[in-house]
């Protein structure tokens, strides 16, 4: 199963995992992940960001290479 991109109205394939948290609500150790595509890697990651959340970008695993 291919995971489809976290931005509004797009279904590309993701490549990247994006972890983020909100400190206001969230505690340290709960994260939520959306996934992006190559497009929307860069404007997903300033969306969060710019609201001063943590976040951190990996590439994103297939179900097959995850251990």
């Amino acid at each position: 199963m291919t995971a489809e991109c976290s931005r509004a109205g797009c279904r590309d394939a993701a490549r990247w995992r994006i972890d983020w948290r909100n400190p206001r609500i969230h505690a340290a150790d709960r994260e939520k992940t959306w996934v992006a595509c190559d497009a929307h890697r860069d404007y997903l990651r300033e969306f969060l960001a710019a609201r001063e959340f943590p976040v951190r970008v990996t590439a994103l695993e297939s179900a097959g290479d995850r251990s």
